[in-house]
């Protein structure tokens, strides 16, 4: 009979135990996991680029729900565990969930530290530490302009550089006179805030803050040598404190955290801790590699083998702060005792410092150059002795006598237990062996069997060149293409063209004349491939493979309510529109309601069940939804142009509604924006859209693949046109052709990017032809919405996506 384990925590520590737990005996629990965070378990590592829109929610998943039920593990998601009855061995959900264990794993990790100043409770102060945090800096982002970042360590630059490519104005606030003081000497930290600097960043070194200002919601800082700044937002980043609260509540022993023998037990035995919530030796770890070391020690154990030990990490930092490279580790300052080697290259912005003692290397510093790492890591562990090659260490493995050159060469001469992959402690030896037993020929094959470059990507380079070594001549011809997702070995194109080829109409038939390798499939190809399917296929709708916030015609907040946006073409409205939307508001309640970018109302706080009633009255007044939330088109921003200005020179609010009337409901790959600008002065922002319109005296330019919103991309000139006719048939052939052609959640900018606008114009500009069978073909995606689309508004019809489905409250 199966003992139960209960984990208390789904984060990285917890679930990477689980993980090791099931690799040594999958037959020996049944497994319960509570997290707190609405969320299967994700790589919090990669919270930074998520900010930056590098990557998105599911790119950072380590684990998904399925994952959890194909390995039969309970997962209570969104659930906080408020106690530990120990007598009796169950845990207790705020809900009264309640669960028996025999053994319980607690990893509650950490949470942000926030200092203790007047004002740190305003609306507007907020840490760095999980996905709430970044969706209300990507919100904030959308409102304010003015960020404040205390903190200049690696987690505030990270905050900063993310809020940077969100649009705002960003000051960072240390109080140290050098940035990231644990991890770079002076020098290196010099170079790093200078290249920062250069990207738009600013720095207050040196202040320490006394109050954050404001009302409500804060408005500035003001520092203890007087000084104040402006500030619509903040974010403390000034360190993580254990989350032991629980562990605290129910009686184990706990000091800086929760105190761990080294089979990782508590001083109750039949509980275990595991993350940053534990103090092992008097030492609580906040980098991932010691966590995973404790996880597979915890495993071990509770798998009942028993063998294994965690005596704690000698830690090394390989980082990637915005782009720049970046490694350290041990004692880089040195004393009377120690020797230095020093490079430093400035105009290539390389500087290398290596502290020795007795010839032994105790701390490294490596900035722009950081291929070696890994290597003078390897060997400060080891205690080796550098006396022959200590004239040429500085340059790397490949000055040792024949080496020969270059990266492969540099990795090539590592110790087959160099540890390649600190994130999740993966060596040189462990890769090589997965690339030739498992026949492993690209980066995400190797990602996928081992882990190694999965986390903080920072030692990509390494196990690039590692492959390439490996591999020799069979790596120039390795397979370059990346499948849609695991479940598949064809691309997003192969996929698509096999649909279109086929003639399939459902998921089965996908899944089944496709080869899938699962019977369901996963929720990234289910979305993408009911995106393609609808494309060849109109009338084929499975809204049930749709995104949640698509589903229900308003996007969830964090507080599990709703926000609403019903469409206002144009951004025109009348006073009984008006009146209409007040009154849909008192009738359901609504708390708050904002003026939009894109010229709607957006209304917060619906309940889930108040959606189906409210969407009907608001139908019944002439609304549909607009799509705020959707991968679809969302708005056509306009300004009053020739009617109203006298700068204008043309009627582009007219010409706006007409491009939104033929636009509006469209399933995209991406989310889609459009704008229409009355002089080249340019108010509608329309070079910074999907697709964007600037009239000039003599017609309209037409301009492409722009992105505005995070990652600013400008547009590209697609062709001058003479009548509003043109605009709308150069929109819906350009459309389609996106539509037709880029992969799900790719939006227009990289698109273009990848495939280069001349085979755009090749396709919409230069071929009458196949612009205008690409325009009937967007037309008759359209139907029955374009048919007369002021009729179908009025009726509240919608095609595929438009009208609200019914939703389970």
């Amino acid at each position: 009979m199966k003992q139960n384990l209960v984990l208390i925590g789904n984060g990285m520590a917890g679930m990477r135990t689980i993980e090791e737990l099931l690799k040594l005996d999958d037959e020996k629990y049944s497994i319960t996991v509570f997290g707190e965070e609405p969320y299967g378990n994700y790589n919090r590592i990669m919270l930074s680029p998520v900010l930056a829109n590098e990557k998105t929610i599911d790119e950072i998943m380590l684990n998904d729900e399925q994952w959890y039920a194909d390995h039969g593990i309970t997962f209570y998601k969104g659930l906080k565990v408020v106690d530990v009855h120990r007598n009796r061995k169950q845990v207790v959900a705020e809900d009264g969930t309640t669960v028996p264990y025999d053994k319980l794993l607690i990893a509650t990790g950490s949470t942000s530290f926030m200092l203790p100043l007047p004002g740190a409770d305003k609306y507007g102060v907020i840490g760095f530490r999980d996905i709430h945090d970044v969706d209300m800096m990507i919100e904030t982002a959308e409102n304010y302009k003015k960020a404040v970042v205390i903190g200049g360590g690696l987690l505030g630059l990270e905050a900063a550089n993310g809020l940077m490519k969100q649009g705002m104005e960003v000051t960072v606030v240390h109080l140290m006179d050098s940035l990231m003081e644990r991890q770079l000497d002076k020098p290196a930290a010099k170079m790093l805030q200078a290249s920062l600097e250069e990207k738009g960043m600013k720095f207050l070194m040196g202040y320490a803050t006394e109050e954050i200002l404001g009302g409500e919601r804060v408005t500035g800082l003001k520092f203890k040598n007087g000084e104040q700044i402006d500030a619509d937002f903040v974010v403390m980043a000034v360190g993580i404190v254990p989350n032991i609260d629980l562990a605290k509540q129910i009686g184990l022993h706990c000091e800086r955290g929760i105190v761990v023998s080294d089979t990782l037990q508590t001083f109750d035995p039949n509980i275990y801790a595991v993350g940053e919530c534990v103090q092992h030796r008097g030492i609580a770890y906040g980098l991932v590699a010691p966590l995973f070391e404790q996880a597979k020690v915890a495993a071990n154990h509770l798998a009942e083998l028993g063998i294994a030990r965690y005596e704690g990490t000698v830690t090394s930092t390989m980082l990637k702060v915005t782009g720049i490279d970046l490694f350290s580790a041990g004692d880089f300052h040195g004393d009377e005792d120690t020797d230095e080697l020093l490079f430093h290259d400035v105009a290539n912005g390389v500087y290398k410092k290596i502290v020795l003692r007795d010839d032994i290397i105790v701390g490294t510093v490596l900035y722009g150059d950081t291929i070696d790492g890994t290597w003078y890591f390897q060997m400060m562990k080891d205690g080796t002795n550098i006396s022959d090659f200590r004239n040429t260490v500085l340059f790397g493995q490949a000055h040792l006598g024949d080496a020969g050159h270059g990266d492969e060469t540099r990795v090539a001469a590592m110790a087959d237990n160099a540890e390649i992959c600190g994130c999740n402690g993966v060596c040189k030896g462990e890769i090589v062996t997965a690339i030739t037993e498992q026949k492993l020929f690209t980066l995400d094959d190797v990602r996928a069997h081992t882990k190694a470059s999965a986390s903080c990507g920072s030692c990509t380079g390494l196990v690039e060149s590692l492959l390439a070594h490996t591999l020799g001549g069979d790596y120039s011809q390795a397979p370059s293409k990346k499948p849609l997702c695991g479940c598949t070995d064809l691309t997003h194109d192969e996929v698509r063209a096999g649909i279109r080829k086929l003639g399939l109409k459902n998921h089965d038939d996908v899944r089944q004349s496709l080869d899938w390798k699962t019977a369901d499939g996963c929720a990234v190809c289910r979305q993408a491939t009911n995106y393609y399917l609808l494309c060849e296929n109109p009338d084929y709708n499975d809204p049930q493979s749709r995104f949640i916030n698509e589903r229900a015609h308003g996007n969830i907040q964090k507080d599990g309510s709703y926000s609403v946006v019903p469409r206002m073409f144009g951004g025109m409205c009348t006073p009984q529109d008006l009146r209409a939307i007040a009154d849909v508001a008192e009738k359901f309640k609504v708390p708050e309601m904002k003026v939009t970018g894109g010229q709607r109302i957006d209304m917060f706080g619906v309940k889930k069940e108040d959606l189906p009633a409210m969407w009907k009255d608001l139908s019944a007044a002439g609304f549909v939804s607009g799509h705020a939330y959707g991968k679809a088109m969302r708005t056509c921003k306009t300004c009053v142009g020739d009617t109203w200005c006298r700068m204008g020179t043309q009627d582009s609010t007219g010409l706006g509604i007409k491009l939104e009337e033929l636009t509006w409901g469209s399933w995209m790959p991406h989310k889609y924006k459009l704008a229409v600008s009355g002089c080249p002065r340019n108010c509608a922002e329309a070079t910074i859209k999907d697709f964007g319109v600037v009239c000039v005296d003599s017609g309209y330019e037409i301009h492409v693949g722009g992105n505005g919103g995070i990652k600013v991309r400008v547009t590209d000139f697609l062709v001058k046109v003479e009548t509003e006719e043109q605009v709308l048939e150069y929109c819906g052939a350009f459309s389609q052709f996106y539509r037709e052609d880029a992969h799900y959640l790719e939006r227009t900018a990289p698109w273009i990017e990848r495939v280069g606008l001349e085979k755009i114009k090749a396709a919409v500009v230069d071929d009458e032809e196949n612009r205008k069978a690409l325009y009937e073909r967007f037309l008759v995606s359209q139907k029955p919405a374009q048919i007369d689309p002021w009729k179908e508004r009025a009726e509240g019809v919608d095609a595929h996506m438009f009208t609200p489905i019914k939703i389970k409250a």
